[in-house]
């Protein structure tokens, strides 16, 4: 419990997290989704820290985005232009959703401290052009992370980087695994904020106290008897009130295809003559996660796969308001769940949300139907 009150107390005051390590001496950059080639920033020995947004009310960002934009996006960029993230040395912005394509131009007109890095990688990620552009321009960010750090990385350093990234990937698999047998000592809430902290912290530490969490609960007996067995999937989904609710109506989540939990842990950089190369061959595997290419939707017969392997009772979408690319995912994969014969449950969140009593009806009815 000490280790898993730790992970929870950096999730919930992150800032403290950030004021330490300047403090301390080390820069930081802040790190937007999705799949930014953070291994990059830690290999020239600068924290990354996550930015997805935060549970508050935006104002200041809608002169920049109309309201109906992804509130991931409206909450962090009203935390830069408040100067709440005025420690960090520049963010890392990709413009992989039509929404974060703006996001970049938007910061550098209203946040004056905090440059912008930008990030671009292949749309048709798969194809050996497609693998060679990201890596070109992963390349290109090197050269603008070296000159932020005020040296130059080598690829030993960065090779390191990627093996403790890749450790963290298991050890993030490893928990999830084990908390999905343990309900009662790791509710969905402690299950988030523990896999959420790593975006905050030194990742080598984050995977050493998620070691010591899941060795812990392998120790315990099972504690899922009379629970519902859940998947989820979506973008995100840290919401305490509605993780309040998965678990006042017993339910567990034994697995996610969440693109800010295990998506990115699924998949490690192979080892490689050039780690970069590596870096955008590995972003040219992963599947899962609406805002990459995914013709074929192998995001839903993946997540079938992953139910009925985990012998879930259902799915819950958690649809992020105003996602277009979450939007148009819904309607393929649902026709693939129905075909499955696996109960889905689609539920809209928002981090600007006051009332979740919509939610938590149709979920108390969701859980009554799988009983």
């Amino acid at each position: 419990m000490n280790a898993l009150n730790r992970l929870k107390n950096i999730t919930m005051n992150p800032k403290a997290e950030l004021k330490e390590a300047v403090a301390s001496g080390k820069k930081v950059i802040g790190i937007m989704p999705y799949f930014c080639p953070e291994e990059l920033v830690y290999a020239a020995g600068m924290l990354p820290f996550g930015l997805w947004g935060a549970e508050m009310q935006a104002n200041e960002s809608k002169q920049y985005y109309p309201a109906f934009i992804c509130s991931i996006l409206h909450t962090t960029l009203e935390m830069g232009l408040k100067g709440e993230l005025d420690d960090l040395s520049a963010v890392m912005i990709p413009i992989s959703c039509d929404s974060l394509k703006g996001m970049g131009a938007n910061w550098e007109a209203g946040v004056k401290n905090v440059p912008v890095i930008n990030v671009a990688f292949a749309e048709n990620r798969k194809i050996a052009a497609g693998i060679e552009f990201t890596r070109s321009q992963f390349r290109k960010i090197q050269k603008q992370i070296e000159e932020i750090a005020g040296r130059t990385v080598s690829d030993d350093e960065i090779r390191k980087a990627i093996t403790i990234y890749n450790e963290n990937r298991c050890a993030i698999l490893a928990f999830s695994k084990a908390a999905a047998t343990h309900p009662a000592e790791v509710t969905a809430a402690d299950r988030c904020a523990a896999i959420k902290a790593g975006y905050f912290m030194d990742r080598a530490a984050h995977t050493e106290l998620l070691n010591e969490v899941t060795a812990e609960l392998e120790n315990l007996p099972a504690s899922d008897e009379g629970y519902l067995k859940i998947v989820t999937t979506g973008i995100i989904a840290d919401a305490p009130r509605l993780l309040d609710i998965i678990d006042k109506n017993k339910m567990v989540i034994v697995d996610d295809q969440i693109a800010h939990e295990s998506v990115n842990a699924r998949y490690v950089i192979p080892e490689a003559e050039d780690p970069v190369l590596a870096m955008a061959e590995r972003l040219a595997e992963i599947e899962g996660c609406s805002v990459l290419y995914d013709p074929g939707k192998k995001r839903g017969t993946q997540l079938v796969e992953m139910a009925k392997n985990a012998g879930a009772d259902g799915i819950l979408f958690i649809l992020t308001k105003f996602c277009d690319p979450e939007e148009y995912d819904y309607v393929p994969v649902k026709r693939m769940t129905d075909s499955a014969s696996i109960p889905m449950l689609q539920i809209e969140i928002d981090q600007q949300m006051t009332d979740y009593g919509q939610p938590e009806s149709a979920i108390m009815a969701f859980a009554e139907s799988l009983r």
